[in-house]
């Protein structure tokens, strides 16, 4: 920051694994960064850090190593400074356990000295005379307004718990898988539990359940509108469609096209694990072998409403294919119904200078600025909907971080790879087409 003015290059709001990495890649860069967060230290999906459960990408995926595998911010040096590198290594598995990766990025963080935490952001501005934005927080412990003025904004806020219509604003024992782990023994006091969803997150939640249906004495249903439980596909030519090739021709397609897409393609990455699968399937059969296991397994089926009584819900469920209705009680539910990104409404003030599509949503440019092409204002994991699956892929992130490092510097401070797909995405480049085709 210039002493002079106290203008920083850039300032990164939320401090997520995206933005965590894009300050470790800023640390060694001649840019001054400063990033804000309101909670008070770097926690990762705490509620749902499930003993024994990994992250679903190699350890490669980590903040910094496919931009910059020589960083000192590194998954392996992590491991190697907390005398874990031999063990992790014999372990033979290339997938960290989730709490592995959140003490990871925890550690990351704090040998970062640009983070401020506990800074609650309200509003964006822009101040024309000095040509920067002015980032407006209260400080969460003292209540004090601050301010950061920066050049260039990273937004980085994560995704917000989505909650169907018919569950919303429901009293009693309900919860967001989100929250799973802080409720999960009042859930195993219940007489019955009933899970809605049907990607990872469900899956892990009732592969939990499911182990204590006995001790517990409850009843287990999963529920799921999908038609079938869907496994996450790991075949390598479809995991080429992470790359930067298919980022192009996803972002090149209509809106509609791509919404189309989005809903086809969601089992590629929010699907569940095959060995998971294989899993709550090994554990339903072993204890079948002492009787009828309590637990009912509903695809096909939305809920449609729900009420409570003060002691027990009642769901009305509607199986798709049938065009049938029918109601089932329980007594909690784990709504494992996803996340979604929003645009903030710190965005207000400056909602103006940034682009929109047509349903209201920020319309991400292909190098994840937001802002007319004027390369101010970025977005990190909020373009799903415009550039596709890589938007939410952890092993995606560095390659983000490195195109928007690229656009803030007017350099490449980290090579981007633009072709590293076997495939070909779209029309090749020396197809012949139409008249051209038939000479």
């Amino acid at each position: 920051m210039s002493a002079a003015t106290g203008i920083h290059d850039l300032v990164g709001i939320g401090i997520g694994p995206f933005n965590l990495g894009l300050a470790c890649l800023a640390d060694p860069l001649a840019i001054d960064a400063v990033f804000v967060d309101r909670a008070s230290g770097f926690r990762w999906h705490h509620g749902m850090m499930i003993d024994g459960s990994t992250i679903q990408v190699p350890f490669l995926a980590d903040l910094v190593t496919m931009a910059d595998p020589t960083s000192g911010f590194s998954f392996l040096n992590w491991l190697k400074e907390s005398g874990r590198l031999y063990p992790f290594y014999i372990r033979e598995n290339v997938y960290p356990l989730r709490a592995e990766y959140d003490a990871y990025c925890r550690w990351a963080s704090e040998k970062l000295p640009n983070l401020r935490w506990g800074r609650e952001v309200t509003a964006v501005e822009y101040d024309a005379g000095e040509d920067v934005y002015v980032v407006r927080m209260l400080c969460q412990d003292t209540g004090a307004e601050e301010q950061v003025r920066a050049r260039h904004v990273v937004m980085g806020v994560g995704t917000a718990p989505v909650v169907p219509a018919a569950l919303r604003e429901l009293p009693g024992p309900c919860t967001h898988s989100a929250d799973y782990l802080t409720h999960r023994e009042q859930l195993r006091a219940a007489e019955s539990i009933t899970v809605v969803g049907s990607g990872q997150s469900a899956a892990e939640i009732y592969r939990d359940l499911l182990g204590g249906i006995r001790e517990g004495g409850y009843r287990l249903d999963w529920v799921t509108r999908s038609p079938r439980f869907f496994p996450m596909e790991y075949t390598k030519l479809t995991l080429e469609m992470t790359s930067p090739e298919y980022t192009d021709h996803f972002h090149g397609l209509s809106l509609g096209t791509r919404q189309h897409l989005g809903r086809e393609q969601r089992s590629l990455y929010k699907g569940i694990s095959s060995e998971l699968i294989d899993e709550i399937y090994d554990l339903l059969y072993e204890l079948s072998a002492s009787g009828p296991v309590p637990t009912t397994l509903l695809t096909d089926t939305e809920v449609e409403t729900a009420s409570w009584d003060g002691s027990s819900y009642r769901l009305r469920l509607r199986h798709q294919p049938l065009g049938r209705s029918y109601e089932r009680g329980t007594h909690a539910i784990v709504l494992a119904t996803g996340y979604a990104a929003q645009a903030p409404a710190f965005l207000d003030p400056i909602a103006d200078r940034l682009d929109w599509d047509s349903l209201g949503r920020l319309d991400v440019a292909r190098n994840y600025s937001v802002d007319g092409g004027r390369g101010r204002v970025f977005v990190q994991n909020g373009e799903e909907h415009t550039h596709g699956l890589t938007a939410p892929d952890l092993g995606f992130g560095a390659w983000r971080n490195s195109t928007i490092l690229a656009a803030v510097l007017g350099s490449e401070p980290y090579p981007i790879e633009r072709r590293i797909a076997f495939q070909q995405f779209g029309v090749p480049a020396d197809a012949r087409i139409g008249a051209e085709a038939a000479s």
